[in-house]
């Protein structure tokens, strides 16, 4: 056979060889997403891959999270590239709401200059009752405020 021939074979043989080295992206998720959740930070993290190149979306709790998850991705086999589309969303802090014993002893004192206005505490809930200016309303609901009510209703009469 001659060399013109065979150069068309070859050709064939070597695309065929090396389009069937490629990794299938379905293969390399797998990977990524085993390593994201074996990481606590990075759990949850949803990846999707298209030729190679990782999209990462979802939450997480830190910074260095989203960090990590793109590291993670990054370092996997596979992945020529990283999109991070990840957002960062803190826990929300908890609500500390006072215990109605303490806050019975610090309405007293929150409305001692208000001898018009009548307060009460139960299950974390301040009731007003009474009558009180307007400038008067304003500085007292800032006080009240400050004693970490669950709730407050204001039944005063404003005048």
């Amino acid at each position: 056979m001659k060399i013109k021939q065979l150069l068309p074979i070859v050709v064939l043989a070597a695309t065929l060889s090396v389009s069937g080295c490629k990794e299938k992206d379905s293969a390399v998720k797998t990977r990524v997403e085993e390593k994201l959740n074996a990481n606590q930070e990075t759990a949850g993290t949803m990846v999707a891959i298209t030729d190679g190149v990782a999209t990462l979306t979802g939450e997480v709790s830190t910074e260095n999270g989203k960090m990590e998850s793109g590291n993670i991705a990054k370092g996997t086999k596979g992945v020529k590239s990283v999109v991070n589309n990840i957002m960062v969303t803190p826990p929300a802090a908890p609500v500390v709401i006072t215990p109605d014993d303490p806050m019975t002893l610090a309405l007293r004192d929150a409305t001692k200059d208000h001898p018009t206005v009548n307060a009460s505490v139960m299950n974390g809930t301040v009731t007003l009752t009474g009558t009180i200016s307007k400038a008067d309303n304003m500085r007292l609901m800032k006080k009240i405020s400050a004693l970490n009510p669950g709730k407050i209703d204001n039944q005063l009469t404003v005048n």
